[in-house]
């Protein structure tokens, strides 16, 4: 006798027949060259090979008390670059023996993700001196973590650490071990992670001042298995806000912002940390200088990358939603109802990942909204790019879109005369080497003094800066 279906099943199959899944929700290609901006460049500085690979840049920030730029390599090495690019030095090596982090740097997606200077860093007298903070990814899985995923097998663990200068001036650091404030057990080798930053326009006194932003991917695989950026009581898959010098956490070794959202819920099973949810891989976030927006881009599954405009409380969507559109597995995203839930923060911006400029893989990442006027055609645009292929976009700041990739066009780098990709010019760079040309560009954005915006990557070991014309 054939079984019946339940009243659910047959609900289920209804909508996947009903559903207009495709694996290309935006067929109308980015425009090679219409719109396209040609922005000058140049070699600002080298940062040096490790065992003769290639330094893996992730991140590069300015820190104005020491009058230096500070970049890293993941594998665990902070290089301090003076202003003029001239001069660089290894600060700190995370990973060294010295420190006991054992930095796990293994693949293409772990290792030291991020570090950022508290804004009190030069300010003798305050409880913010001397102190910076790193994100990594770690093979020292022996301490109890303070957070545990859903389910999975425990990979490697990602920490939270404090670091403290003696003389935040110094050429090298000069203070002790860190101090570990958060751990996180990871159940899967990918999506570890993200950024960690400070507010760069909260001032002193400020609500926001001194509350450092992280974002934390979803645990890895793929389609979020464990179910956990829709859920509020774990931090995989949220952007989170801690007063890393507070003391209310639930391990006592830093503060809950009383502003976040969902301390006042009333509800004990969810997390104070959480700002906004719903993420799958944001691995870059930056503020506009202008108006406090704060933009995020979140790396898609195998359809749609999205720059995501995020407030206090969000729910970006994932893993019920893959930029605009209802997420059907890893093969494709539902074209019907787009945009269909009021209670989700839709993307500004996304491109779909099978577009002829990109590569087989694509990956979004954030660069920010400029506004200070040194490079005229850049002016109150909002800047990304795709990491794997190198390609920088933009849209424009204060006309955001409202989703799609019709406003989204490129930014090409004028190298004598004509307009390249990153990857291009990596390439040529890697001849002149006499290393194999590189095949993915892995851009990431840094930010300097007064906007200046800084090209890295991980095939070279060149920081370019972008500049006005001659």
């Amino acid at each position: 006798m054939p079984r019946l279906l339940t009243a659910a099943a047959v609900l289920f199959l209804a909508a996947l027949a009903s559903a207009q899944r495709t694996t290309d929700p935006f067929p109308t290609p980015i425009p090679a060259t219409e719109g396209a901006i040609t922005v000058s460049f140049r070699e600002f500085a080298a940062i040096p090979d490790m065992d003769g690979v290639a330094p893996r840049m992730m991140v590069l920030v300015d820190e104005p008390g020491s009058r230096r730029l500070f970049v890293n390599d993941m594998r665990g090495p902070i290089y301090g670059v003076s202003y003029d690019g001239k001069t660089v030095r290894q600060y700190v090596d995370v990973n060294a023996p010295t420190w006991g982090v054992v930095v796990q740097s293994g693949g293409r997606e772990r290792g030291v993700q991020s570090f950022a200077f508290h804004p009190q860093f030069n300010r003798p007298g305050t409880r913010g001196f001397g102190k910076f903070y790193t994100y990594t990814d770690t093979a020292n899985t022996k301490p109890t973590p303070d957070f545990k995923p859903l389910g999975g097998t425990r990979t490697h663990d990602t920490v939270l650490l404090e670091w403290t200068a003696k003389n935040p001036a110094a050429d090298t650091y000069d203070g002790g071990a860190p101090r570990e404030l958060i751990r996180f057990e990871q159940p899967f080798a990918n999506h570890n992670a993200g950024l960690i930053a400070f507010n760069p326009l909260a001032s002193a006194g400020s609500a926001d001042f001194g509350l450092l932003y992280m974002t934390f991917a979803d645990g890895g695989s793929g389609g979020d298995p464990l179910e956990m950026a829709q859920n509020l009581s774990s931090p995989f898959g949220k952007f989170l806000r801690i007063d890393p010098l507070g003391a209310n956490s639930a391990n006592g070794k830093y503060g809950i912002p009383a502003g976040n959202p969902f301390v006042s819920d009333n509800n004990p099973n969810t997390l104070g940390e959480i700002y906004a949810y719903g993420l799958r891989n944001p691995q870059r976030f930056s503020w506009d200088r202008k108006n406090g927006n704060l933009f995020l881009a979140d790396i898609g599954q195998n359809i749609v990358e999205e720059i995501d405009l995020v407030t206090s409380g969000a729910n970006l969507g994932w893993n019920d939603w893959e930029g605009s559109f209802k997420y059907l597995g890893r093969d494709g995203v539902d074209l019907a109802n787009p945009r269909g839930d009021a209670a989700v923060t839709y993307p500004i911006v996304e491109y779909g990942q099978p577009d002829p400029l990109l590569q087989p893989q694509s990956a979004v990442t954030m660069g920010a909204a400029y506004r200070q006027g040194a490079i005229k055609q850049l002016m109150n645009l909002l800047v990304f790019g795709d990491v794997p292929s190198g390609e920088i976009f933009y849209v424009n700041a204060d006309n955001l879109p409202k989703g799609g990739q019709d406003a989204l066009h490129r930014i090409l780098l004028n190298d004598g005369g004509t307009g390249k990709t990153l990857l291009e010019l990596i390439k040529a760079t890697n001849a002149k080497q006499g290393k194999p040309p590189a095949t993915r560009a892995d851009l990431r954005f840094g930010l300097g003094l007064d906007g200046q915006i800084f090209l890295l990557n991980k095939g070279d070991g060149v920081v370019r800066l972008l500049v006005p014309d001659r």
